[in-house]
């Protein structure tokens, strides 16, 4: 196989791999949220937008390098890259603040007093449920959701960047 026809097959294995590995832990937190009854923090929330992105924009790349489109499928593969390393500093910072090594932002900890008459909106949302980004309420070989969402990614942007760096 010649270098010109090997690099649009390696941005495709990439750009699967990715798609495939994103596309099953996104599913994962979904069932665990929705089937599991484990309520994602702000934090989680947030963790997985580096997947919602990352999920259309594989597909999209494979679709490129499919039609020997390799630089911007490259592109993409970059892009996704980026917004996976982003979410690995987040997961590792998230994981940190549940190891209580630094603290979390505030609007994380359920501990914002409301004092607003009886019975209204004050008294609504002092009654609501806060889930804390500093608690972990699952762990698995050590890793909390954070945790393994912080492998997750750097595995991903690894992968991700190896497709982008693949030239014709």
């Amino acid at each position: 196989m010649t270098g010109t026809a090997q690099a649009p097959r390696l941005v495709m294995t990439a750009s699967a791999v990715v798609f495939l590995i994103a596309t099953a832990t996104i599913i994962a937190a979904l069932a665990f949220e929705h089937i599991g009854r484990y309520a994602p923090c702000p934090l989680c929330l947030q963790e997985r937008y580096a997947y919602y992105f990352a999920v259309p924009a594989s597909a999209i790349a494979f679709v490129l390098a499919q039609g020997r489109s390799t630089k911007f499928a490259r592109l993409l593969l970059v892009l996704i890259a980026v917004a996976f390393a982003a979410n690995a500093v987040a997961g590792i910072y998230h994981s940190g603040i549940e190891w209580k090594w630094w603290e979390g932002p505030s609007t994380c900890a359920g501990e914002t007093p409301i004092e607003w008459g009886e019975g209204g909106l004050g008294e609504q949302l002092a009654q609501a449920q806060i889930i804390r980004c500093d608690e972990a309420p699952w762990r698995f070989l050590g890793l909390s959701f954070a945790g393994w969402s912080a492998a997750i990614s750097a595995l991903l942007a690894g992968v991700a960047a190896w497709g982008a760096s693949k030239q014709r």
